[in-house]
């Protein structure tokens, strides 16, 4: 990381919030996914050590962050039947559930990641089975009737790669503190035929964006990333993305990325070369404190929207027709907030989880503590 004149109080005023924070497509505007070639899979047992962000790419394929392992796993879902009907996801005390399902109680149960299949609407929901490092990694479907089952991993067609610039275990962030290990792996999506990877790196510049083609052979070295970030006044390389869409602007295809207090940054995805050290641009500040969870674009009443679920700062709806209009922020925010301009939506609350349903309708992990619900929205 490196550091400006900004005012050192400032400077750790803004670390303080952040670490109070808790550090862990087809719409108009952004990036459709494209079809991959058929894929050769193998069948056998899927040795999950974690179940971290989630991903669909072609013909139901889920591709699973394992932080653990420092590698993306692609799983045969088998779950190709057309749905013509969005569900109504309205699911009380769903932790409960999958507790219930795997054996266990619902404070033994983390959400990690929700994400839709796009030819089922089913949702798809990674959790750890238990609390700290060693708890294993599982992938709940759930139907639109609201039926949960384990996905099988016993004898499953699947493909894995590793990532060669992985964190070494127990290694240190740095700067943010914990342990960089279970921060691999942040987001991730599939683009055009590549697998976009957000989270750390063992790099001098540690925050990554790396970019594997499917059907996986191996991966390269990522991408590292310099952001400006404003609340802080500084150059920063260790803070990594903490959740990202593809969005095209002006016909060239970026990467939307949001970061910790929380700099939303475009990011060229033709720069994603391995190995390469990129300067992103800073284009919005939505607040310190905070972590960015979530984020789903989507096209209402003729405008481009990206709705963002937040630790500490709600939902934000940013109005995102004109993203190349708003100048690079390069210098320290004096009101905390600037850039893009967004609203705030108070009727969700609580939101912990957001993922796309389909055009008109999300689906949201949300409550508290051992207490969680998974609903169907209507897109704000």
């Amino acid at each position: 990381m490196r550091r400006s004149s900004y005012p050192k109080f400032a400077l750790a005023l803004a670390a303080v919030l952040c670490l109070s924070a808790g550090l862990v497509h087809i719409y108009a505007g952004s990036t459709p996914a494209s079809p991959a070639p058929a894929v050769e899979m193998t069948s056998g047992k899927v040795q999950l050590q974690s179940a971290g962000p989630l991903a669909f790419g072609p013909d139901g394929v889920l591709f699973v962050g394992d932080s653990a392992a420092a590698a993306i796993v692609a799983i045969d879902t088998n779950d190709k039947t057309p749905s013509s009907d969005s569900p109504k996801f309205d699911i009380k005390g769903v932790n409960a559930k999958i507790g219930s399902l795997l054996g266990t109680s619902a404070d033994q149960i983390l959400i990690n990641d929700v994400k839709v299949n796009p030819i089922s609407k089913n949702a798809y929901i990674s959790v750890s089975r238990g609390k700290g490092p060693d708890a294993p990694g599982v992938i709940v479907k759930v139907d639109g009737s609201g039926n949960m089952t384990a996905l099988p991993l016993d004898n499953v067609k699947h493909a894995s790669v590793s990532l060669v610039d992985a964190p070494k275990a127990g290694a240190s962030t740095g700067f943010f503190g914990g342990n960089a290990r279970t921060q691999t792996i942040t987001d991730i999506a599939f683009v055009n035929g590549n697998v976009i990877v957000a989270g750390l790196s063992n790099e001098e510049w540690s925050s990554a964006l790396r970019s594997i083609p499917y059907p996986f052979t191996q991966a390269a070295k990522g991408a590292t990333v310099q952001i400006w970030h404003a609340s802080h006044g500084d150059f920063e390389t260790e803070a990594p993305v903490r959740t990202f869409v593809p969005y095209t602007i002006q016909g060239q295809q970026y990467i939307l990325a949001a970061y910790t207090c929380t700099p939303l940054v475009k990011i060229p995805v033709s720069d994603l070369k391995p190995g390469a050290q990129v300067k992103g641009t800073t284009i919005a500040d939505l607040g310190s404190g905070n972590r960015p969870i979530d984020m789903v674009p989507y096209q209402k009443g003729g405008h481009n929207f990206i709705l963002i679920a937040n630790s500490s700062n709600g939902i934000q709806k940013l109005q995102a027709d004109n993203l190349e209009a708003y100048k690079p922020i390069t210098s320290p925010t004096v009101m905390d907030v600037g850039g893009v301009p967004f609203q705030k939506i108070e009727q969700l609350q609580g939101v912990v989880h957001l993922a796309r349903l389909d055009d008109a309708n999300a689906v949201v992990v949300m409550g508290s503590g051992s207490n969680m619900d998974l609903r169907a929205i209507a897109l704000p």
